[in-house]
């Protein structure tokens, strides 16, 4: 079908899930979850994941093509881009959503180029999520950092970004899912802004916390870390059960069909088919 539109497809969900990759195999994993489970999808492809494979096609082409042959809806979003021409490429290629990350910026900076960024991908009828930098000398995920409210707004209404990336307690890179979250905060977030809120660092964050903020006011859920520890348990698994292997799909393949399972398990949660 042909690429969904990020819009449409957040309407169409009481949340969407968006899934990091970093190789072919899981791009293909993360669209046969979102068909299995019969939800729209977002594939989401970050600057480091670019950098590793050299530059933005290969993946990106990828990842365009998944999405165009897809069964669900499929938004292919390029997330956590810090490079400002990284943005206007994948624009050209093709991608229609994208994740401008000036976090690391002085605030007053980082407002400046994400507003002059934002009205580049809007004036090609894209859309653009954001987040606030700094709190208090840590990094907008940080253990303890959190989102204020007052900030948000003026931050959503000076730059004029689609979606808010908002710090309530995930963090990026967890490997055990204990983070706690600040589910009051999130509702005053989601009745403050007119945008919808991006909980970032979901990977650390059990099942029932990411119930619950969703039903707080969460619209899209980004997953990276626990797919890659997904995949790579399989892979060991099968190399242990058979450590003569050498042909990677023999290896590959158990792990392409682990992480669709948890997506399909992950999108339940996420559009609430679980709860």
């Amino acid at each position: 079908m042909p690429l969904a539109d990020m819009p449409e497809l957040l309407a169409a969900h009481r949340a969407v899930g968006a899934f990091n990759f970093i190789t072919l195999e899981v791009a293909e994993a993360i669209v046969a979850g979102a068909e299995a489970a019969d939800r729209g999808v977002i594939l989401q492809l970050s600057q480091n994941a670019i950098a590793f494979h050299g530059g933005l096609a290969p993946a990106a082409s990828a990842a365009l093509r998944l999405a165009e042959a897809a069964r669900v809806p499929v938004v292919v979003h390029l997330d956590h881009a810090t490079d400002e021409s990284l943005v206007d490429e994948a624009l050209a290629v093709g991608i229609r959503s994208v994740m401008f990350d000036a976090a690391h910026l002085p605030d007053a900076e980082n407002l400046d180029r994400t507003a002059a960024v934002a009205a580049r991908v809007h004036a090609v009828d894209a859309w653009v999520e954001a987040e606030l930098g700094e709190i208090g000398g840590k990094g907008a995920h940080a253990p303890g950092v959190r989102t204020d409210v007052a900030e948000a707004m003026r931050f959503v209404g000076e730059t004029g970004v689609d979606a808010l990336a908002v710090a309530v307690g995930s963090e990026h890179a967890m490997r055990e899912r204990t983070a706690r979250l600040d589910e009051a905060l999130i509702a005053d977030l989601s009745a403050a802004l007119s945008v919808p809120l991006v909980l970032h660092g979901s990977s650390g964050v059990a099942d029932a916390g990411i119930d619950g903020a969703v039903r707080a006011g969460v619209r899209k859920v980004n997953v990276g870390t626990h797919l890659n520890q997904v995949l790579t348990s399989a892979v060991r698994a099968e190399l242990d059960r058979d450590p003569d292997a050498i042909d990677p799909r023999r290896w590959l393949s158990p792990g392409r069909e682990a992480v669709a399972g948890e997506v399909h398990r992950l999108l339940d949660v996420i559009t609430g088919r679980t709860a």
